[in-house]
């Protein structure tokens, strides 16, 4: 029985890391496959990306509401099959405004799969080996995510823009067997807890009074959204910082896929080491990183200055990602409705940050700078919101740590 239930987390995993490297490179490089075909720039690739961001939000609260009443299995079923569908149809449609078509249907069906892998990674886990299951989840997604933007420049220069859909394509296909063979592994199985020793010891301060929980639930629900304004706003934005730095797609999936691994060495880290659990200043400074990196890399006028920013931003949004998924399995038992609410949140940042810099190169056409100022302005209201919301917290609640 532990070895099936071994093989059958080993396939949820594969899930993840296949379905993340097609989504990576489907949606980092869709912004420069605009820019190459239909002559794109930042203020509407940030359009594309605000459009992707709302769509996300009540896609991802509905689909995890679907996962929990009908299945996970069924949710991924239903996720990749529409997904296989939305990549052909990418592939054969020659449109700007079909494009943006595909681009809301794969966001609606994308949903259908990430709180139903969120919740099937740490269903019946022990309290204990909650931290290892969520870390592994982690690190394999992110891994999967920066092997795409990495080699993703290369694929884009050397086997056309087409791969975009095509690699995609091939990818999610390739999963519905695998898919299928958990579901009815998954069936003839009991239900039971893995109870079995975590893989590195849990430090038992690491889980506070549960009265706390749900403040550093909000708490991170809050930051992560934030977190996200910054990050899909880079990558609306970055087609143009690399056109200023004289970067074709190859080399951009070089030098810009270094922050990706930065946020997979920050998941390492906090997989091993449960010391921020529960502690807001390892929050607050993720945070106030986060920002300034940001700013550093879309000012950026040298590859230094860019990698530099790029080290800062990764490591800081992945504690931020990791508290946020962390609380939400860990302060509930509807697995794939918080998963939903994590990725809900997610979309809101996606859908902020981006429509904010659009906006602003709307209003000020001949200020190059007015996404960026903006974003950072909005940035800096998340951070105040952080602290207030902190400070209210820690008068209601005795004992919280910081």
């Amino acid at each position: 029985m532990a070895a099936d239930v071994r093989r059958l987390r080993a396939g949820y995993y594969v899930v993840t890391g296949l379905t993340t490297l097609a989504t990576s490179y489907y949606f980092n490089y869709l912004f420069f496959l605009l820019r190459d075909r239909f002559a794109f720039g930042d203020r509407q690739n940030l359009w594309m990306s605000a459009l992707h961001g709302g769509i996300y939000i009540v896609a991802a609260w509905q689909c995890g509401r679907f996962a929990e009443r009908r299945g996970y299995h069924t949710s991924l079923v239903v996720g990749l099959s529409g997904l296989l569908v939305c990549m052909i149809a990418g592939g054969l449609v020659a449109t700007a405004a079909l494009q943006v078509a595909v681009l809301a249907g794969y966001t609606t069906v994308l949903l259908f799969i990430w709180p139903a892998l969120e919740a099937l990674v740490t269903e019946h886990q022990a309290p204990e080996r909650m931290p290892h299951a969520i870390g592994l989840y982690n690190c394999t997604w992110s891994g999967a995510a920066a092997v795409a933007y990495f080699t993703g420049g290369t694929l884009y220069d050397h086997v056309g823009s087409a791969s975009v859909f095509w690699v995609p394509a091939l990818l999610f296909g390739s999963q519905l067997p695998l898919v299928a063979w958990l579901a009815r592994t998954a069936r003839s199985m009991p239900a039971v807890v893995d109870a079995s020793p975590p893989a590195e010891p849990v430090d038992p301060g690491s889980r506070p009074a549960r009265v706390h929980a749900p403040t550093f639930l909000r708490l991170a629900w809050l930051a992560n959204p934030f977190s996200y304004v910054a990050i899909y706003t880079l990558f609306a934005v970055m087609p143009g910082v690399a056109q200023r730095l004289g970067l074709s797609p190859t080399r951009v999936g070089l030098f810009c896929s270094i922050w990706l691994f930065g946020r997979l060495a920050a998941f390492g880290a906090l997989w091993k080491w449960t010391g921020w659990h529960y502690r807001f200043r390892w929050m607050l400074g993720a945070y106030v990183v986060l920002s300034i990196s940001f700013v550093a890399i879309v000012v950026a006028r040298s590859l230094s200055m860019l990698v530099a920013g790029e080290v800062g931003f990764g490591v800081s949004a992945g504690l931020i990602y990791y508290s946020s998924l962390f609380y939400s399995m860990d302060a509930g038992a509807a697995k794939a409705e918080h998963g939903g609410l994590h990725e809900a949140a997610i979309g809101l940042g996606i859908c902020a940050g981006p429509a904010v810099g659009a906006l602003s190169l709307s209003f000020f056409p001949t200020y190059p700078r007015a996404a960026t100022v903006a974003v950072t302005v909005l940035l800096a209201t998340g951070l105040a919101l952080l602290i207030t919301m902190w400070r209210g917290a820690s008068r209601r609640l005795p004992a919280a740590r910081t």
